[in-house]
């Protein structure tokens, strides 16, 4: 009878973890990205229409800006630190990617749209990349910009006409008729980034 109930105990172990292998793959032969992925979950609901104000003064919509594969990063062109040296990353993983014969456009959306006229955006970016796509607007177009992107972003206290701006700094893969695919963290690599969107684009 034991025999029996430890046969019985081993079939159904199989069936979950066989279940578990079948619902798994399943999945992930859904997900033409999967194996780009790395363990972090893509898609959803981050990013999405939004109108804005280009680096020559034109009001711009989302479909005209995203045109190529693009890495979406918002910051502002007084930050000290943080955001000059995200932008150079994103920068030097477009020249390696273009290398290697993938075209990728880094775009710069400012959270600061009082200090960051396209003027002042214009000059920024073409000290960062020649193909770098500077973006502003109004307070009512970053904001809804920001929030199509789930990023956060909050104006400090000023002094004598000086402040900081608090905010997120996720980097965003979006694809033209696909949108968003992946973010990437502070600590990821030109090299890690460059690698990563290639996968994706060999996939998409």
């Amino acid at each position: 009878m034991m025999k029996v109930y430890a046969g019985a105990a081993i079939a159904v172990f199989a069936g979950l973890v066989g279940g578990s292998a079948y619902w798994v793959y399943s999945n992930q032969s859904g997900d033409a990205f999967a194996q780009c992925r790395g363990g972090q979950v893509g898609g959803g609901s981050i990013g999405g229409p939004f109108t804005l104000v280009n680096s020559t003064g034109e009001t711009v919509a989302d479909t005209e800006v995203i045109t190529k594969p693009s890495l979406v990063y918002f910051g502002y062109t007084f930050c000290p630190d943080v955001c000059p040296l995200d932008n150079v990353r994103n920068a030097e993983a477009v020249d390696i990617l273009e290398e290697m014969g993938l075209d990728v456009n880094p775009i710069f959306i400012s959270i600061d749209p009082t200090r960051d006229t396209p003027e002042v955006m214009a000059e920024y970016v073409s000290i960062m990349h020649p193909k770098m796509i500077g973006l502003t607007g109004s307070e009512e177009q970053v904001k809804a910009a920001s929030l199509a992107y789930k990023t956060y972003f909050k104006k400090q206290d000023a002094v004598d006409d000086y402040y900081l701006v608090d905010h997120s700094t996720f980097t965003y893969l979006m694809l033209p008729e696909v949108g968003f695919v992946d973010f990437f963290k502070r600590e990821t690599t030109p090299d890690e980034m460059a690698q990563t969107v290639a996968c994706f684009l060999g996939a998409s």
